[in-house]
């Protein structure tokens, strides 16, 4: 009986011995695949995290270059005023009413073409925003997709074995 009893335990141990080697192998492939799936979904991380920064750059691009035409138009504007404002100052009394009514006319000129340049400086940073969103998400998206590859090879490995 004991024979037998330390037979059946001896066949216990070595088939759990035999059992184990073949689970190494195969998680070593396993956790290969997983090694290789985070380096990818990290390089994927990379790539999305320099595609925003550089759409993100191109909006600040935009942002700085707009603000410069729009001081650069509002300048323009306080000049004509200040022009203006001059020229009734300098004027006649009888010719006051007719140099500020120009003046008004000249005044109202100004700040339309400076509004003009503030909206179409907006329009662009719109445009500008719009744009990055747009390459933020397909970013993003590509990211979603070798996150997903990556965990689909893991997983076709672990069904390997």
């Amino acid at each position: 009986m004991n024979k037998l009893l330390a037979t059946l335990i001896a066949a216990a141990f070595a088939t759990t011995a035999y059992a184990q080697t073949a689970t190494t192998a195969n998680n070593n492939d396993v956790a290969k695949a997983q090694a290789e799936a985070q380096q990818d979904i990290a390089k994927a991380q990379r790539k999305e995290a320099k595609e925003v920064a550089k759409a993100d750059e191109d909006v600040a691009k935009a942002q700085a270059k707009a603000d410069k035409k729009m001081t650069k138009a509002h300048a323009k504007a306080d000049k004509e005023h200040a022009k203006a404002n001059e020229k009734v100052a300098d004027a006649d009394a009888e010719d006051k009413l007719k140099a500020e009514a120009k003046a008004d006319k000249k005044i109202a000129k100004a700040d339309a073409k400076a509004a003009k340049a503030d909206a179409k400086a907006n329009e662009k940073v719109a445009k500008e925003m719009a744009e990055a969103d747009k390459e933020k998400a397909l970013a993003s998206a590509k990211t979603q997709e070798a996150v997903a590859k990556a965990n689909a090879d893991v997983k076709k490995e672990a069904a390997k074995h």
